[in-house]
């Protein structure tokens, strides 16, 4: 009875949900055979410790992260180890965004945007009646800024893009002015056009412009959403079965077990199990938004927005650049993709949100003196 009365706070319908997608990722690797099996071993053992830390940090009360001084250490910290990695960092895949330490890899980024989030939260929990003030625009902005910019001069452009969603997000739910919004686009347009000439790499404009016309370089820079569009269109609307999807068996589709999980899914899933997938996580987002209007307070409510426009960040991006609507940012699909920083990352950030669903209201308060005069 005591156990149960422990985990009581947890949204067992969100949790479970994460259930078929892991399912979904493990089986894929599975299917594959060969060098996958050794993927999808140890896929398993980070996915033990993920669920572990989600119910250790469901018990939590993180109450005490509301502490400008806690954050602001976090921040430091991140940006600490950002700036190292340039230094000390393994580079795969032509970005210096990993720490070897032997036995694993660890991708600092990856917690890097639940502090970027919680530091949000905490600055428009107390500020955001007075958001039309330009300056509650420009600040916060500025510690996104600072640790996003080491994250791009890795280069990193897929982390980069999700942080830079998140922090749009966040903006956009804490009552920006429209005509601040309008400002910041124009800033962000003449940022990425002075990018273009003189930050991006060749490797990236070309990108970008085959993710334009991928046929351009079919063999080159486009073969891997080319291949990509190949494999999902394959599985039509039942799927070639699974262990029959020539694109990843073939070795056709690159990184199928990463950031093309998705379209080895499909092919051998097809357009049903691509829906059971949309399904899932549209199931997760739901779930997590409900525990963010029931928020003890602002702090509790914007952090369960900003991790579900996380978890959605990371959805639309990957889903995009497998279908080939969008550019291929090297960006995982939650749940799916191998790798065990980033499911580790997403676990610790629903553990946290069900350590504040555990002392969450039926209804939101909206107690201003306590809000934003902060305690007597």
């Amino acid at each position: 009875m005591k156990i149960i009365q422990r985990y009581a706070g947890i949204d067992w319908i969100l949790f479970l949900a994460t259930m078929p997608l892991l399912a979904a990722g493990l089986i894929s690797m599975r299917s594959f055979g060969g060098e996958s099996d050794y993927y999808f071993t140890r896929q398993l053992f980070w996915i033990g410790i993920s669920i572990f830390v989600f119910f250790v940090f469901s018990l939590v009360d993180w109450r005490f992260l509301r502490k400008s001084e806690l954050l602001a250490g976090f921040f430091v910290l991140m940006s600490f180890f950002l700036a190292a990695l340039l230094v000390l960092g393994q580079t795969v895949k032509g970005a210096a965004s990993w720490f070897d330490l032997g036995l694993f890899s660890v991708e600092p980024v990856d917690p890097l945007k639940i502090v970027v989030i919680l530091i949000l939260a905490k600055y428009f929990s107390r500020r955001h009646i007075e958001i039309a003030n330009i300056r509650h625009i420009i600040l916060p902005s500025l510690y996104v800024f600072i640790p996003a910019f080491l994250v791009f001069l890795q280069p990193d452009f897929g982390s980069f893009i999700i942080i830079f969603l998140i922090w749009l997000g966040m903006m956009l739910v804490s009552g920006i002015n429209k005509k601040h919004l309008l400002a910041i686009f124009l800033i962000v347009i003449v940022t990425l056009a002075s990018a273009w000439f003189f930050v991006f790499k060749p490797y990236q404009k070309t990108r970008i412009l085959t993710f334009i016309d991928p046929a351009r370089d079919a063999r080159g820079a486009g073969y891997n959403a080319l291949q990509s569009m190949i494999a999902v269109g394959s599985g039509r609307f039942f799927g070639k079965g699974i262990g029959f999807g020539s694109q990843s068996r073939l070795e056709f589709l690159p990184e199928h077990q990463t950031d093309f999980v998705f379209a080895a899914f499909a092919e051998e899933w097809g357009f049903v199990g691509a829906l059971f997938v949309f399904l899932f996580y549209g199931i997760i987002v739901w779930r997590i938004f409900r525990i963010a209007s029931l928020g003890r307070s602002n702090f509790e409510s914007l952090y369960g927005i900003g991790t579900a426009i996380f978890l959605t960040a990371h959805f639309f991006v990957n889903i995009g650049m497998n279908i080939g609507i969008m550019p291929i940012t090297g960006t995982t699909l939650p749940f799916m993709s191998y790798g065990g920083s980033h499911m580790l990352t997403v676990y610790v950030a629903l553990g946290i949100l069900m350590g504040m669903r555990r002392y969450s209201r039926h209804t939101h308060p909206d107690d201003a003196e306590t809000e934003f005069l902060g305690p007597r």
